[in-house]
This record gives structure tokens, sequence and C-alpha cells, in this order.
């Protein structure tokens, strides 16, 4: 993840953004992955970790999803969270940070909600990356 973020990233120095977990999901997990691999990345980096965005709303686990069923439930599942200010007043630059990416719907719906909100989204980076060739349809 290190060689991909510091490509993305450049000389912006972004906030990374870990995708958020609705909150029944993270009850039940007791952590967010996504949170783990921001903080560590933080520590590799010297960037902030930020959770601008909060999961506006839960839905299905997204494992055994084709991708229009995961554009589906992750379109507008997302928003800034209520601590944000309103990013465009400050320009910042973020980079989100995900587990794993299988469609890219989750990372498309939280860019969509950053940008709403203001702020540039540089990219999306994460730890694995499905094989396109085995994911349903």
């Amino acid at each position: 993840m290190l060689p991909a973020a510091r490509r993305l990233g450049g000389e912006a120095r972004p906030i990374l953004v870990p995708v958020p977990l609705a909150p029944a999901r993270r009850r039940e997990r007791g952590f967010n992955q996504a949170e783990l691999l921001a903080e560590a990345l933080s520590r590799l980096t010297g960037w902030t970790v930020s959770p601008l965005l909060q999961r506006s709303r839960g839905g299905p686990a997204l494992a055994r999803l084709g991708r229009q069923q995961r554009e589906q439930v992750t379109a507008g599942a997302y928003a800034l969270g209520p601590g944000s200010a309103d990013l465009t007043r400050t320009q910042i630059r973020v980079l989100i940070v995900d587990d794993v990416i299988t469609t890219g719907a989750t990372g498309v719906a939280c860019a969509e909600a950053l940008d709403a909100g203001g702020a540039e989204c540089l990219g999306i980076v994460s730890f694995a990356r499905t094989n396109p060739l085995a994911e349903h349809t």
C-alpha cells in the first residue's frame, strides 16, 4: 500500500480517510480494518488520519453481492461526518483507505461524498484487490 499511497499522494500530504463501517458492523467486529490500515500508513508517511466520512445507512454485507448490487447498496451510503467542516474552505486533498477493492463501488461512493463536501480525492488505496475474473456478476 505504501508505494501506491506515495504515488497517489505525491507532494500533497493528503489526509487519509478510512472507509467507515456501519455502526452495527463496527460493534460486531470491534474494529474497523480500513482505519487500522490508515493508521499504519500514517505512521509510515506522517500523513494525518481523519474519519471525515460516516456510513449514513447500513445494508447487507457486500461479500457475496455482484457489481450491480454493490453499486445499488453503496450509492448514497456515505456522507461527511457531523464534525467535518465545509471542506471547500480548506481545499484539502484526501486519499481513501480501504481493506479490499472488489468492484470499486465503495470507493466511488466515498469519493462522491468527499467531493460533494469540497475535498479533492486523489485516489483510493487498499490492502488487496480481488480477482476481477472471479467476481460475481
